[in-house]
């Protein structure tokens, strides 16, 4: 009799565990931490003895390139709430326009092993001669903004954009997208001295 009372209520408690759970499990995906961003807001970069100004966000510090070969007007940007920065490199144009924007594309395209597109985007403020392009480089490349604006007679600057963290192109979107219309800033409140 306590075999057979035993075995009714395995039976009855497996029919229950089979039966009590009529939901599908999904698994949840990954979670990011949550970022909170900023308003844009920009305050004018005088450029010291560099020949040309722009406007910087708030949240950003201009610091010298930390290289001991750099030239005088190369640049950090650091952006210290996310982890990242823009590289600024200043030349003078001396007819040799044309290789700066052949070494930016060159600099540009060796993305192009990692990224999924590169799109180019033309930029002109009109009465400033300020000039250039903004290349946005979708998918997991090292860099996935780069710009550069000129007077296209005597100033020619680069920017590029990188994160001090392995490129993750779904999780960087957000801060990417954010730091473009910062990018558009710069870009269009570029003067020259």
């Amino acid at each position: 009799m306590k075999i057979r009372s035993f075995a009714g209520v395995f039976i009855l408690s497996i029919i229950t565990v089979l039966f009590s759970c009529n939901q599908e499990y999904t698994p949840k995906p990954k979670g990011y931490f949550r970022i909170d961003l900023p308003e844009h807001s920009y305050v004018n970069w005088d450029g010291g003895f560099c020949p040309f100004t722009l406007e910087i966000p708030t949240y950003s510090v201009m610091k010298p390139y930390r290289d001991s070969v750099a030239e005088p007007c190369w640049k950090y940007l650091l952006i210290p709430k996310f982890n990242a920065e823009i590289f600024l490199s200043y030349k003078s144009v001396n007819g040799d326009l044309e290789s700066f924007v052949e070494d930016t594309r060159t600099l540009v395209y060796k993305h192009a092993v990692k990224a999924d597109a590169i799109d180019e985007t033309f930029i002109e403020v009109k009465g400033e001669r300020v000039y250039g392009i903004i290349y946005d480089i979708a998918g997991n490349a090292a860099s996935s903004l780069q710009f550069f604006v000129t007077d296209s007679t005597k100033h020619f600057l680069r920017g590029a954009l990188y994160f001090n963290s392995p490129p993750q192109s779904d999780s960087l979107a957000p801060l990417v997208s954010f730091i473009r219309e910062d990018v558009i800033e710069m870009v269009t409140t570029t003067r020259w001295k």
